[in-house]
């Protein structure tokens, strides 16, 4: 039986929480969430993987069981939960590590792999976008308005992403047998969302993912200069990154392996096994460094 530790760090003075299994002496993985859940989505993935790697899974600032504080008391940005995620590795001693990111993830991850290359062993991208032709538009197109103008008719669109109805679309929508999914997903998000407080908390870090496009050159330029081992792994029905993001790692790390699975953003959901399968393996063949 996998052991799952649920643990909690102080860093900066914030409590962050964290899921860790698996030998501390063996290869890291770092998985690394998306909007609008926490490491909660891993919950399935972590004892699959937690045999043979340690395995760490943070709830972002913000998200899950982590702080949330005020935007008046904390400067929400992808820069700053990246330096969250940052010193809370090294608090526990990981160097070196691979990385799972999924949809705000990937922000996080890149600005950690533009600051440390070494460090990133491998990177396993589930819908964590890094390219312009990743955006789907009639998802981003309301996105795109906020960023440019920030009006109550801008915000009030916006707004609609915490939602239930839309978060519960984003974990159905593109699955052929929706019924797979567990509608606790959906609720759990939503009602951490809902928080008090929290809304202006997503609306910053909404305002800020505009931020991520201009770091694609410098993320595309490291990427052609580590060549680190890259699995992409999507589903073909994902509305919000389409799958021409996946498609195009391979221009900037032409080895990388890209797999488009059947089902939507929140792949794990209804198709653990099939994922669970093409990490373990691409990850033995990375033939990653002991921690």
């Amino acid at each position: 039986m996998v052991h799952v530790h649920h643990r909690y760090a102080t860093v900066q003075g914030r409590e962050l929480f964290y899921r860790e299994a698996g030998p501390p002496e063996a290869p890291a993985v770092v998985l690394l969430h998306g909007f609008p859940t926490s490491s909660f989505m891993f919950r399935h993935l972590i004892p699959e993987l937690a045999e043979d790697y340690h395995v760490i899974a943070p709830d972002h600032l913000g998200f899950g069981l982590s702080d949330a504080p005020p935007v008046g008391d904390f400067d929400y940005s992808f820069d700053a939960l990246a330096d969250l995620t940052a010193q809370l590795l090294a608090g526990i001693g990981v160097t070196r590590y691979a990385m799972y990111v999924q949809d705000y993830g990937a922000p996080i991850g890149w600005r950690l792999l533009l600051k440390d290359p070494a460090a990133i062993t491998a990177i396993i991208s589930q819908s964590g976008n890094g390219y312009e032709e990743g955006f789907v538009e009639s998802f981003w197109g309301t996105a795109r308005a906020y960023w440019r103008e920030q009006n109550p008719e801008t915000i009030a669109a916006i707004r609609q992403a915490f939602s239930l109805d839309m978060i519960k679309w984003q974990y159905l929508n593109g699955v052929p047998d929706p019924s797979l999914v567990s509608p606790d997903t959906w609720q759990h998000d939503h009602a951490l969302v809902s928080r008090p407080g929290n809304d202006r908390v997503q609306l910053k870090l909404l305002l800020d993912y505009a931020s991520n496009l201009p770091l694609y050159p410098r993320l595309h330029a490291q990427l052609r200069e580590s060549r680190p081992p890259l699995l992409a792994v999507w589903g073909k029905g994902d509305e919000i990154f389409g799958s021409a993001g996946a498609g195009a790692f391979a221009r900037d790390v032409p080895d990388a392996q890209v797999h488009l699975l059947s089902g939507g953003h929140f792949l794990l959901e209804s198709a653990l096994d099939e994922v669970a399968e093409l990490v373990r393996t691409f990850l033995a063949k990375a033939e990653l460094p002991a921690g």
